[in-house]
């Protein structure tokens, strides 16, 4: 495995990390193509990164946003697009000009191909360890597609919509496009995913744990104490 661990006291501190460490690549590659989670746990990094933005000493103009999934079915302005929270969180206040939306799998792997490939991968942790909406079973070469989400994406999802449905289908980035990133940022939180971050450092690469293909990446690891295994 090629993974570096690091064991953050606090989410808050993890946040901090995490801006340190994107911040750090994007400064020596202005280019960079990023794969960009969204969920609850990158939220306080892309807060990090845009203060460093507003203040002058990070310039992200020149990367690149690759949406790493999005639901199905939804009309324009839904607010449980996942494009839009992106745009929210991560374009808008880093400043981007460039991104690669996920909209169709075969337009967004002809875009990734003309790029040359994703540089850094950020990525949350599924209860059930999938990555993006790679529900398992999702072996290594899972490609761009629409998937039908399992009940525990939708549970944890649920929270984030104020009383909507959470879609029950989506399209994610395969697992193809994510372990071949040259870097890969793998953000944990919470002692609700304690177990599910073992069986991805530790347990079998299977693809009933799609995360524990990760190992195969060029990984760093940053998870609050809580999420410790």
């Amino acid at each position: 495995m090629s993974a570096g661990v690091q064991i953050l006291p606090d989410a808050q501190a993890l946040a901090g990390a995490g801006a340190d460490w994107l911040a750090r690549r994007i400064t020596r590659q202005p280019g960079l193509t990023v794969l960009v989670a969204t969920g609850q746990t990158p939220m306080g990094m892309y807060g990090h990164l845009a203060a460093r933005v507003h203040a002058g000493t990070l310039d992200c103009s020149r990367v690149t946003a690759v949406q790493l999934d999005e639901y199905v079915g939804l009309e324009p302005g839904d607010p449980r697009s996942l494009r839009g929270w992106m745009e929210r969180a991560f374009v808008v206040p880093l400043g981007l000009r460039n991104v690669v939306p996920l909209d169709d799998p075969a337009t967004f792997t002809a875009r990734l191909r003309d790029l040359g490939g994703v540089d850094v991968a950020v990525l949350g942790l599924g209860p059930n360890g999938h990555l993006g909406f790679n529900e398992p079973p999702s072996g290594p070469d899972a490609p761009t597609r629409e998937v039908t989400l399992t009940p525990e994406s939708l549970e944890s999802n649920q929270g984030y919509w104020e009383g909507l449905a959470v879609p029950t289908h989506a399209i994610t980035a395969g697992m193809d496009v994510i372990l071949a990133a040259r870097e890969t940022l793998l953000l944990v939180s919470g002692a609700h995913k304690r177990a599910i971050l073992g069986a991805a450092l530790d347990g079998p690469e299977t693809p009933d744990v799609p995360a524990s293909f990760l190992r195969r990446t060029a990984l760093t690891v940053l998870a609050d104490r809580d999420a410790r295994p």
